[in-house]
């Protein structure tokens, strides 16, 4: 189109009345123009307003007569014309309103004029484009506008689904209509434009449309510069999530790297978009939270959030047609606009609830393998969707059906942890931000103490430490004698570091160290009543640096065997908590009180677990034959439970994980009958006390005999006839606090020693 009509005057035309008819030839049909006789309209004109509404590229045609408009059916059916219609016409001047009409990009819906001329052959809509504006050059199209392109010998019905229009500068220039330049003019309207050479012409399907398009799609690329996939201003501080950085990482690197690049790089690499992902982990670890935020993060539709069993209905047919329904927004796009649909986001939390492995459940409807079956089908079926992305949650990886983990499917697995001391800082940062900017945190609070004591929260737990300790600070600002009264100093209301230490003890974490537990096997401390205690001691840590340093053995399993009070459990427990591992549990008969085999094997193969989800972790077994219910009487035995005990010591942690097993035993013999000595790396005797300088030092420690009680109590002793001295550390800590109860606690103390002593055998577990 030549500039210069930009700048002059419209020309004075008068409108007249034409009739409507139809193009005599299949050429004149196919060019797009409407066409009048010679002399109607001044040859400078080459757009015509019919009814004042629809607007033309016209042409003149020697064989039409006057006061005929010859238009083909597609532009009737577009502008709903009938034959012989009259129709008020106007010569139509684009630059009389002195803005531009120059389209910058119009996107063209395509479909097969006649569903018999279908074919399976990809159209390449770079060639399509191509041919496009070689035909359709300098001509007027408006939004919603119909026509028919022949392309190759194949008439196609092409609609306007969208167009966008620029100053004839920009295009001049080069420059993209997307650019974002603060000085690049930007026109919403009016809804109609002239197609150029520079303007960038994107094919996509129509709906229900059964041909299938290729190629770069250049419109699409232009516009994915104005609005990416990831949201320019996005900050993960912005998402209140602290701990995940590297989580976020690769699931950006693994789900969204790939539509961050146009469709025809990713269509040269030949794959395709990850389709889902699993975030799994301990309970509170921030999976639902992160899944939630993700849709933050990104310019694509509101995810659909639903939990696992809201999927589920009572009524037949109904669960999987709840399914159905996640998909169909999806569905309904991709078929009308192909790779050039937005990305659906649907996040499942509790998928454990409706994916369990088929053929698993106890009930007889089948309805779970059938919401599992319809899920997979919509994933990765016959009609594949390129444009869903599911994040399922679940913190029972291991209920979920293999298929669905496979590639294609759910194919990212994303561990999500418990947070190490720099997570554990951002949380808390997060937590108590709005106290920060209120200035209601006291200056005493250190976030960086706090994160150092608060080693295996996970993100809920830090959050309830917060709650706990500002509940602690408005205690403090309550009027004496009620509950419901605030005090006047409320104001000046300050949480301090002392709220905090008291939260802490409130709120212990769910997962990590058993203190309290181990703590009650160490009561009294390690005596060293002897040279092989220290020992023991000093062979436990070097297991124990053996554990987290050796890249050859990545588990560490030793066995603590000894006569029954030899102090096995106390050394156990010692050894763990000396580990500083972030992980200890303790695994004992008395907190099985109770249980079924099966309820003990469980609840034994969670600890192991559970472990394995920290990178350095310990578990002592203590009274491992009383796990075994192993007696004397019978003999007796679980074979269920020692199977899988054999099985756990001797399956190896993860990769990059570290297990440390103490095991302890007052029945060695009997674990060599049942096979279970070869399971453990090393064994570690522990006796008992056999000499009397041994009993003095035990008396020392414990302070409750006097320096004369001492000596005459070893001085009897040491005339005590047919005595041979042997007596566990712990059954010897019990008979000296309950001497000193007595009124002569000398003699009381040596005559339960020598009774002891002479009347017991003392098994020393197989030695």
């Amino acid at each position: 189109m030549d500039p210069r009509y930009h700048n002059a005057p419209p020309p004075k035309y008068e409108e007249m009345t034409m009739q409507v008819k139809p193009c005599p030839t299949d050429d004149l049909a196919l060019t797009n123009f409407v066409y009048v006789a010679p002399g109607q309209f001044d040859p400078s004109c080459h757009f015509i307003l019919v009814d004042d509404h629809f607007a033309f590229t016209v042409r003149p045609e020697n064989s039409i007569p006057k006061g005929v408009l010859v238009t083909n059916g597609t532009q009737r059916k577009w502008a709903q014309f009938s034959n012989d219609q009259p129709v008020v016409v106007l010569p139509y001047d684009p630059y009389s309103s002195g803005v531009d009409v120059y389209l910058g990009a119009i996107r063209i819906e395509i479909d097969y004029r006649k569903k018999s001329m279908a074919s399976n052959a990809e159209l390449d809509t770079d060639k399509l484009s191509q041919v496009f504006s070689m035909a359709f050059i300098n001509q007027m199209f408006t939004s919603g506008q119909q026509l028919v392109f022949d392309f190759q010998g194949t008439q196609f019905l092409c609609r306007v689904a969208d167009l966008e229009v620029v100053d004839l500068e920009v295009l001049k220039s080069g420059r993209s209509h997307g650019a974002n330049d603060e000085q690049t003019p930007r026109y919403s309207g009016p809804p109609r434009g002239i197609l150029m050479h520079q303007t960038v012409v994107e094919f996509t399907k129509a709906h229900n449309a059964l041909l299938r398009l290729k190629g770069s799609k250049k419109a699409s690329g232009a516009r994915s510069q104005n609005k990416p996939l990831i949201r320019a201003d996005f900050k993960f501080e912005d998402l209140g999530i602290g701990g995940l950085d590297d989580e976020f990482s690769a699931i950006f690197r693994r789900a969204f790297a790939s539509r961050i690049f146009p469709p025809s790089i990713v269509e040269k690499l030949g794959v395709q978009h990850v389709k889902g992902l699993l975030l799994y982990g301990p309970p509170g670890t921030g999976k639902t939270l992160m899944a939630r935020q993700i849709g933050k993060m990104l310019n694509a539709k509101e995810p659909k959030i639903v939990s696992g069993p809201e999927v589920l209905s009572k009524f037949v047919g109904q669960s999987e047609e709840n399914v159905r329904k996640l998909f169909a927004e999806a569905e309904a796009e991709y078929k009308s606009k192909g790779e050039e649909s937005g990305l659906h986001i649907i996040i499942f939390d509790e998928l454990d609830a409706i994916c369990k492995q088929r053929g698993s459940r106890g009930d007889s409807t089948g309805v779970g393998d059938s919401v599992v079956n319809q899920l997979l089908a919509k994933m990765d079926g016959v009609e594949q969707l390129n444009n869903i992305l599911i994040i399922g949650m679940t913190n029972r990886k291991d209920m979920i059906d293999e298929a669905l983990l496979r590639p294609g499917r759910l194919e990212v697995h994303m561990e999500v942890g418990l947070p190490d001391e720099n997570g554990r800082q951002q949380i808390l940062k997060i937590h108590t931000s709005k106290m920060r900017e209120s200035n209601i945190l006291d200056q005493d609070v250190s976030v960086s103490e706090l994160a150092e004591l608060t080693k295996n929260y996970s993100g809920a737990e830090i959050a309830g430490v917060v709650k706990a300790a500002s509940s602690y600070a408005f205690s403090r600002h309550i009027k004496v004698g009620t509950v419901a009264g605030v005090a006047p100093d409320v104001e000046n209301m300050k949480v301090n570091m002392s709220d905090f230490l008291s939260a802490l003890e409130e709120v212990p974490p769910a997962f990590g160290v058993s203190e309290a537990e181990l703590q009650q096997l160490v009561q009294n401390g390690i005596i060293p009543f002897a040279r092989h205690v220290e020992q023991i001691l000093k062979d436990g840590r070097l297991y124990v640096d053996q554990t987290r340093q050796s890249t050859h053995t990545p588990m560490v399993s030793i066995l603590l065997h000894g006569a029954a009070g030899s102090g096995k459990s106390a050394i156990a427990a010692t050894m763990a908590m000396e580990s500083d591992f972030p992980f200890i549990k303790l695994i004992s008969p008395e907190t099985m009180v109770g249980m079924t085999e099966n309820a003990k094997i469980n609840e034994i193969n969670k600890v192991f677990n559970d472990s394995y989800k920290s990178p350095l972790s310990v578990i002592v077994i203590d009274n491992i034959e009383r796990l075994l219910d192993w007696v004397d009487i019978g003999p007796r035995f679980s074979n269920s439970i020692l199977q899988a005990l054999l099985i756990l010591l001797k399956k190896p942690p993860p990769k990059d994980r570290r297990l440390l097993i103490i095991a302890t035993t007052s029945q060695r013999k009997i674990l060599k009958q049942m096979d279970m000595i070869d399971a453990f790396a090393a064994e570690i005797m522990v006796p008992t006390i056999t000499s009397l300088s041994e009993v003095d030092i035990v008396l020392k420690e414990m302070e409750l005999f006097n320096e004369q009680e001492r000596s005459d109590a070893l001085i009897e002793l040491g005339t005590v006839e047919n005595m041979t001295l042997s007596i566990g550390i712990k059954k010897l800590l019990m008979v000296i606090e309950m001497a000193r109860q007595d009124s002569d606690k000398v003699n009381k103390f040596v005559n339960t020693i020598s009774g002891l002593c002479k009347t017991h055998t003392v098994d020393y577990g197989g030695y």
